[in-house]
C-alpha cells in the first residue's frame, strides 16, 4: 500500500515541519486542499507553485493531486441549473487540473458537498444532468494536463447529491471520459449500507483513488469500522493508488493522528 496524508490535518503548523511530522509516521504521499495554499489559485505564481513542489518532494514525498476543490470559494457549483455558474466552475476545474499539474499531481478528488447540493425546486436528474455537462466541459483541460478527476460520492449527512458509489458511477459514465472516474471514501461508504469491500469489489474497475477515514471524523481504525476486509478488498482488486487519510475531527493533534492512522493502517494489513 501506498499511504499520503490530507495536508489540511496540520493545520497551521510550518510547512517543513509538517513534512517532517509525516515522512517519521511512514507517510509518503502528500494531498493538497488548495485552500492551505491560497485564497486566489489564478494569483498563486509559478514561482510559488515550483517552490512548494520542490519543498514537498525534497523532503520524500510524491505530490499526489488536490481535493477538497471547491471549499472556501465563492461563485462556483456543481449542479445549479443556471449554466454561466456552470461555465465559471467548468473553466475553474481546469485551473485547479494546471495547478494540480504544476505541483506534481495527476488527481483531484471532487468532493465539496456544500458547491453540488440541490434545492428541492430542483430534481436529481437535473442535477446530474448539470453535473455531467459541468465536467465534461473540463475535460480538455483535464487531458491537457494530464490530470483526472475522482468523482467523490459522499453520505446522507454531507448533503443530497452523489450519496452512493453506484450514483458516482451513473455520472461518471454519462460524462463517458476517461479522466473523470471514481473515488471511494470509507467514511462515505459506511453510510451506504452495503458492506465495505463489496462496495469497493463491485466498484474496483472505476476507483482511481482511495481515503481512509472513519465515520466518527477521526482516521481509520480510530472508530468502530472494521479496516481488515477493507484492506482485503483493495488487495483482491490490485488496487495500486494511494490510500490516504483524510480525518475531520483534529482534537487529538496531528502527530497522534498520524501515528495512530498507520498504526492501524499496517495492523489491518
Amino acid at each position: 500500500m501506498k499511504y499520503g496524508i490530507c495536508n489540511e490535518t496540520f493545520g497551521d503548523l510550518p510547512l517543513e515541519q509538517s513534512l517532517q511530522m509525516a515522512r517519521d509516521a511512514g507517510y509518503t504521499g502528500w494531498e493538497v486542499a488548495p485552500f492551505m495554499l491560497t485564497d486566489d489559485v489564478v494569483s498563486f505564481s509559478n514561482q510559488q507553485r515550483l517552490d512548494y513542489r520542490r519543498q514537498v518532494e525534497d523532503a520524500g514525498f510524491s505530490i499526489i493531486g488536490l481535493h477538497w476543490l471547491l471549499a472556501k470559494t465563492e461563485g462556483f457549483h456543481l449542479t445549479t441549473l443556471d449554466t454561466q455558474v456552470l461555465d465559471r466552475t467548468s473553466e475553474y476545474l481546469g485551473q485547479l487540473a494546471k495547478l494540480c499539474r504544476d505541483l506534481g499531481g495527476d488527481l483531484m478528488v471532487l468532493g465539496s458537498p456544500h458547491q453540488r447540493n440541490f434545492p428541492d425546486t430542483q430534481s436529481e436528474q437535473q442535477a446530474m444532468e448539470s453535473a455531467a455537462r459541468c465536467l465534461a466541459a473540463a475535460v480538455p483541460a483535464l487531458e491537457e494536463h494530464q490530470v483526472r478527476i475522482a468523482i467523490e460520492p459522499l453520505g446522507r449527512g454531507e448533503g443530497n447529491f452523489l450519496n452512493t458509489a453506484q450514483a458516482g458511477r451513473q455520472l461518471m459514465e454519462m460524462v463517458d471520459s476517461q479522466w473523470v472516474q471514481l473515488h471511494l471514501d470509507v467514511k462515505a461508504m459506511s453510510d451506504e449500507g452495503l458492506p465495505i469491500d463489496q462496495i469497493i469489489i463491485d466498484n474496483a474497475e472505476a476507483m482511481i483513488h482511495f481515503h481512509a477515514n472513519d465515520p466518527n471524523l477521526l482516521g481509520p481504525g480510530m472508530g468502530e469500522v472494521d479496516f481488515e476486509p477493507i484492506f482485503k478488498a483493495l488487495k483482491q482488486v490490485d488496487y495500486d493508488g494511494w490510500v490516504s487519510v483524510e480525518v475531520f475531527d483534529y482534537a487529538l493533534g496531528a502527530e497522534q493522528i498520524l501515528r495512530q492512522s498507520m498504526d492501524n493502517m499496517i495492523a489491518a494489513t
